[in-house]
């Protein structure tokens, strides 16, 4: 403060000549320039530099330093044009300037001015470069600056080998990382964290860990970055990670404290919590768990791992905090589900004076998206001045996940207009609206928009596309894009299964279920419950024992969602032994897989024990639904229970609050119909809203055509004449009803009208299975007429 007196007047009087003589020492003012500027007083640093007399290169580099380590890249870009003359130090200092601010673009730009006007680059500026390169993934230019190293030698300085290690790791050529460090004489902590990392960002998490592990062998110092950096890798490495539906990318990224997208996930398991554990202890024992950038990990990787009493004690426990620490708090409440406890924290981060920025109002954005409440969500992200683009895919996502599919579309509009490009996440959240609402079209606009990024070939849009396509009925397109994918993950395959199996393709769906395993990707869950269906679909016995084989042995027999399929599966194929088998082993049951039981029993003519296992369903904690009602109805219809069947009917609605849909009265209808009760199954229908239905009255007709009721049987028909004039069947069904009553003219005047209306009843096809196909065929055919059936 002193010092500051005697050279700046405070009321700004006209300065006496012994102070003026101090601005004579161009050294002295060059060194409060730069003591000035590390105490963050950049007023005064630009007063002092205004009054040197003699200013020299030096003069001009310190200020401009000043600057730039303040991030105020504007001021010291206009002060690096203003320069007399410029050295090597003026460069460095304004591209590590750019760079460090996040501008890598800017200082690259300046590197290749630098070169232009014949300066020659140092050391400083080519790791300067490199970095630059690495953040920004260009291979290109951090494969040039490597060149120029070599050719002026400083490749084996350390600090640029730091570098190299770094560019390439970030860049993904994990080969090239490797071979620098391979080629260092003394690798240090950089190093080693820097090669840790790239192989993490590559999947190879497990050696990851053993470069830390070998950190620790080898002696290499073990400080504040490397341990973030494995916690890091600890913290991925555990989490979660459920693929099968585009919203998961959008969440996390919400949650993601970087709000940078991630490379694909690697597989999961219990190492990374476990190791992470055992870094805390050692963190606790370095004393690093004082470090705000470990103690923020350490809390991250609590909150991650779904451990929020863990994360929030250690939060308290922190001798400080920042926004970041905040922020992963944040994240780490909306990631639990627990919105109001986010905003909460966001309002108690207020009032310890820190001020939400645009990753808090993100995270707290998605914590009310992950718990359903999209009102609130939305009036938080319109309350957003200029949301980032993860906040747009995180909305976006909420909308299209809640089955909102045209708000969904209306923000995708709405983000294009704010001059915000869309990333692979949106245009994968974007197909999935396109596909729910059978958008073709606009489907086709956002593949476009997808190559016009260059993100077609991306995995995740590529799987997004092939589900569009498959859904909007172009299984032709979808095979098309699934071919051309260059990289393909489980969800790409599993899309195609799905789609092929949506369009009845299943013996094609079951190839490319082969084509799959022999690519060496790994079923899942999801997997096998689509390709089960195809084999319940073919009948296939042999298929789906294959696949009930592969099951097991993956591990996947005791998961929910498997097993219910597997007893459809095996339900379908006529083995109900094997169905129920499943049924009785699996370690718990939802609603599905007693639906499926059930309506296995009752397919397979076994009503009295679909009956007997809908009884002992209601004894547990599962309530019925619709689907259960179907089943049950069915049941009693095969098995004579009319009176049961009606008793049943009225107990939806009464006991389980369930509106009778048109499959549940067609099940009473036949029931009634099996019963010869054709009077009281017409009167039924004339009380129900389905009184036009025209399977439930084309169930009544056939009833009639057993029972030889032409007087009812002939009102049902004309009915179904003016609702289905070109269904062949109630024509044929009421001229077997004259037929059977001996009434052959009547009959061949209903046959007259067929032939004059050019009806044609539709072949009936039977199947057989052999060598692993399935083989359809009519009465007609011979042996040589077989055909494979998809």
């Amino acid at each position: 403060m002193i010092l500051q007196t005697r050279i700046i007047p405070r009321d700004g009087a006209a300065a006496s000549p012994d102070r003026v003589s101090l601005f004579d020492d161009t050294f002295l003012c060059n060194r409060l320039v730069e003591c000035f500027a590390k105490s963050g007083d950049l007023n005064n640093a630009r007063k002092v530099f205004e009054r040197v007399l003699q200013k020299n290169v030096y003069s001009w580099n310190a200020i401009i330093s000043a600057f730039c380590k303040h991030g105020n890249m504007e001021d010291a870009h206009k002060l690096f044009v203003a320069m007399p003359e410029r050295n090597v130090v003026s460069w460095n200092t304004l591209i590590g300037g750019f760079v460090l601010s996040g501008y890598e673009e800017g200082g690259l730009r300046f590197y290749k001015e630098m070169n232009k006007e014949g300066f020659r680059s140092s050391h400083f500026t080519l790791a300067t470069v490199l970095s630059a390169a690495g953040k920004l993934r260009d291979l290109e230019m951090g494969r040039q600056c490597h060149s120029q190293l070599v050719r002026v030698g400083y490749d084996l300085n350390l600090y640029v080998e730091n570098a190299l290690v770094c560019m390439y790791a970030k860049c993904g050529c994990l080969g090239d990382a490797s071979q620098v460090f391979d080629g260092m004489a003394t690798p240090n902590e950089v190093s080693c964290t820097a090669l840790m990392s790239g192989l993490a960002l590559t999947h190879h998490v497990d050696k990851a860990f053993q470069m830390f592990g070998k950190m620790q062998k080898n002696g290499v110092r073990i400080d504040a970055v490397a341990l973030s950096s494995i916690l890091g890798i600890c913290t991925r490495n555990a989490k979660k990670h459920d693929k099968n539906y585009v919203y998961d990318e959008a969440l996390e990224l919400a949650f993601d404290i970087d709000q940078k997208p991630t490379v694909s996930p690697v597989p999961c398991d219990n190492s990374g919590e476990s190791l992470g554990r055992q870094l805390h202890s050692m963190a606790v024992k370095s004393g690093y768990d004082l470090d705000l950038l470990v103690a923020n990990c350490l809390v991250d990787m609590y909150a991650k791992l779904g451990s929020m009493d863990e994360a929030e004690s250690l939060f308290k426990t922190m001798p400080k905090h920042n926004t970041v620490s905040w922020n992963i708090m944040i994240a780490g409440h909306g990631q639990s589900g627990q919105a109001e406890k986010a905003m909460e924290l966001m309002c108690l981060m207020q009032e310890t004076g820190f001020q939400p920025d645009d990753v808090t109002y993100g995270s707290l954005l998605g914590a009310f998206v992950k718990s359903n409440n999209l009102d609130t969500a939305r009036m938080i992200f319109d309350q957003m001045a200029n949301p980032s683009l993860t906040s747009w895919n995180t909305i976006v996502a909420g909308y299209c996940q809640q089955a909102k599919d045209k708000e969904a579309l209306t923000l995708f509009r709405q983000m294009q207009f704010s001059g915000i490009r869309p990333d692979r996440t949106t245009i994968a959240v974007i197909l999935s609206s396109c596909a729910g609402l059978g958008l073709l079209h606009f489907g086709r606009q956002v593949h476009a928009a997808s190559i016009k990024a260059i993100l077609h070939h991306d995995v995740f849009v590529g799987s997004g596309l092939v589900d569009m396509y498959s859904k909007c009925k172009q299984i032709d397109q979808a095979k098309l894009v699934f071919v051309k994918m260059t990289e393909r993950d489980v969800v790409g395959w599993n899309s195609m299964i799905c789609g092929l199996s949506l369009h009845a393709l299943h013996g094609e769906a079951y190839m490319v279920f082969k084509q799959m395993l022999e690519d060496g990707t790994h079923p899942t869950q999801f997997s096998y419950a689509s390709i089960l269906s195809s084999c319940a679909r073919l009948s296939s016995l042999a298929q789906g024992k294959q696949v009930h084989s592969r099951i097991i042995k993956d591990g996947f027999d005791n998961d929910i969602f498997v097993g219910s399929s597997l007893i459809d599966m095996y339900a379908k194929s006529g083995s109900i032994e094997d169905a129920y088998r499943c049924f009785l082993i699996m370690p718990e049951r939802n609603i599905v897989s007693w639906n499926e039981m059930i309506s296995g029993f009752a397919q397979s003519g076994h009503g009295n024990k679909a009956i007997q296992l809908f009884e002992q369903m209601l004894k547990s904690d599962v309530k019925p639904d619709s689907i259960t009602f179907v089943s049950v109805l069915s049941a009693c219809s095969h098995c004579g229970m009319v009176e049961e069947a009606i008793q049943y009917l009225h107990s939806m609605k009464e006991d389980y609050g369930l509106v009778p849909l048109a499959d549940h009265y067609a099940c009473v209808i036949d029931s009634l119909g099996r019963a010869g009760r054709l009077k009281e199954a017409e009167e039924l229908i004339e009380k129900t809203e389905y009184k036009s239905d025209p399977v439930i009255l084309g169930v009544l007709l056939g009833a009639c055509r057993v029972h030889g009721n032409i007087s009812i049987g002939k009102r049902v028909a004309e009915q179904l004449f003016e609702i289905e004039p070109h269904n062949p069947s109630s024509f044929v069904l009421l001229a077997n009803i004259y037929s059977g009553l001996g009434m052959y003219d009547e009959a061949s005047n209903v046959r007259k009208l067929m032939n004059e209306q050019r009806l044609i009843k539709d072949h009936a096809y039977s199947w057989i299975e052999g060598k692993d196909r399935v083989h359809a065929f009519m009465v007609s055919d011979d042996m040589a007429g077989l055909v494979i059936r998809n």
